[in-house]
């Protein structure tokens, strides 16, 4: 009969980990939800605000994303009706098509933004000094391209973490 060890670290570091984020997004909910957005919303914008001319492949926004090709479709075809991101056609490959960030949704972003960088300051990175933020960063993404390599899909080879969301 094997022991269970409801104390293993690995078992505590999952843990904590999976309450800080839950923790996290309930922080940043209200400020998010109040800019008519919702989660995934904030993470479709921030992800086209931060790629090579504000716009991602579809397919390269789903990978980055974690939303299957039809999830990412009615998400970006509900942020189309809001104007807030726009398709275009791929000069060089007519079955693929981008999404772009309109000035719109480049507005709607610069108006949560200042709230949601304090809130993320208040409850996150202003915890922790510059030496253990870098280190923390580093263990992320070193976490990160285990679990979701494909998290930087589309972002040119030895780019800054440009396809990094705020919340990933």
């Amino acid at each position: 009969m094997s022991v269970m060890n409801v104390d293993d670290p690995r078992v505590t570091a999952i843990g904590l980990l999976h309450e800080v984020h839950e923790g996290l997004m309930e922080r940043f909910a209200p400020v998010i939800n109040a800019a008519g957005l919702s989660d995934v919303d904030f993470e479709t914008l921030i992800r086209l605000a931060r790629s090579s001319g504000e716009r991602l492949r579809m397919s390269d926004l789903a990978a980055q994303t974690g939303l299957s090709t039809s999830g990412v479709t009615r998400v970006v075809d509900r942020l189309e009706r809001e104007g807030l991101v726009r398709r275009e056609a791929c000069a060089t490959d007519r079955r693929a098509s981008y999404a772009a960030l309109t000035d719109a949704g480049r507005e709607r972003l610069e108006n949560v933004l200042p709230k949601h960088v304090q809130d993320i300051e208040d409850s996150f990175t202003g915890l922790l000094g510059k030496e253990e933020l870098e280190a923390f960063l580093g263990s992320l993404r070193k976490i990160r391209q285990v679990v979701r390599p494909c998290a930087t899909a589309g972002i040119p080879a030895g780019t800054a973490d440009a396809g990094s969301s705020v919340h990933s």
